[in-house]
């Protein structure tokens, strides 16, 4: 059980053999989120292009707290 919470295997499925958490964890959580779903795009399931259209969501998501921040300053 523990393999499949800490270490599933498309964790490990990118070509580079980096945990995508190794380069995120240093980013914001929308941007982070992005990385993730393009970073394993059709590794964790089959269907790329979900996944693509999360990661744009979550970029959407982060130009919108940007602009907000924006016209707060």
């Amino acid at each position: 059980m523990t393999e499949t919470v800490d270490h599933p295997s498309h964790y490990n499925a990118h070509p580079s053999g980096v945990e995508c958490i190794d380069v995120v964890e240093h980013m914001s959580f929308n941007l982070g989120n992005a990385v993730k779903y393009i970073w394993r795009a059709g590794l964790k399931s089959n269907d790329a292009v979900q996944d693509l259209e999360k990661a744009r969501w979550y970029i959407r998501q982060e130009i919108g707290r940007l602009q907000r921040a924006l016209l707060e300053s």
